[in-house]
């Protein structure tokens, strides 16, 4: 990531930073048509486990993962029964396993205490779980409900820094400014293809400026030496 953002297009005014920002998404669009979430997942339940777990590791590293866990552990009853030991085991690949083993485990109990073990659709309730912030939450909505979110994660954040969208490297405030640029419904794809761009394009080392299908409206392209 950036040190800094890159300065804005002299004079752009609010007006031309949403025109600039939509040329983008759908330059986007044509780059990256398979744009979506790469966590496997065939529910709010495992979407939310397996975003919990692809904190500091990458969603590639997360779906080796979570095919035995969800076979063992299938809904919150199972996590929050599950043996800390095993869960630790069973997640161990992702990283941070200690960490991450209790945080599912306590989801699952929550779930179970507070939802009736199904996951809410609330923003609200969303971070009241262990290890569920607001990137997370925008995921399940966005992507298992149809909600509008957007996720603020480190491609994100980096992208929006490079493109001068963005003042700060504050996922919150990343998150308050991209809701600005685009409708509601463009919030879940929007963020997707900037994940797309920055895991694919615009790499936090060496990234491909040449090969960039949006260079020309980037005020950083060709800056990284």
């Amino acid at each position: 990531m950036p040190k800094a953002p890159p300065a804005r297009p002299r004079r752009e005014s609010h007006a031309a930073l949403v025109r600039r920002a939509r040329q983008v998404d759908r330059l986007l669009a044509e780059a990256f048509p398979d744009a979506r979430c790469e966590l496997t997942h065939t529910s709010a339940f495992e979407l939310l486990i397996a975003t919990v777990l692809s904190a500091q590791t990458t969603d590639k590293q997360v779906n080796t993962v979570t095919p035995c866990l969800f076979a063992r552990f299938p809904d919150a009853q199972g996590l929050a029964e599950a043996d800390l030991v095993t869960l630790e085991a069973l997640v161990k690949p992702a990283g941070f396993y200690h960490q991450k083993a209790k945080a599912i485990q306590g989801i699952g109990r929550c779930l179970l205490e507070r939802f009736e073990g199904q996951v809410p659709r609330t923003m609200e309730d969303l971070v009241t779980l262990p290890g569920v912030g607001r990137k997370t939450a925008n995921v399940v909505l966005g992507n298992a409900f149809a909600i509008p979110g957007f996720p603020v994660d480190t491609h994100v954040t980096r992208v929006s820094m490079r493109l001068g969208w963005v003042p700060t490297a504050d996922p919150v405030a990343i998150e308050t400014a991209l809701t600005r640029l685009f409708p509601d419904d463009m919030w879940t794809m929007a963020s997707h293809r900037l994940i797309f761009q920055g895991r694919y394009v615009c790499r936090a080392r060496r990234p491909n400026c040449a090969g960039c299908a949006v260079a020309a409206l980037c005020p950083s392209a060709g800056s990284f030496g």
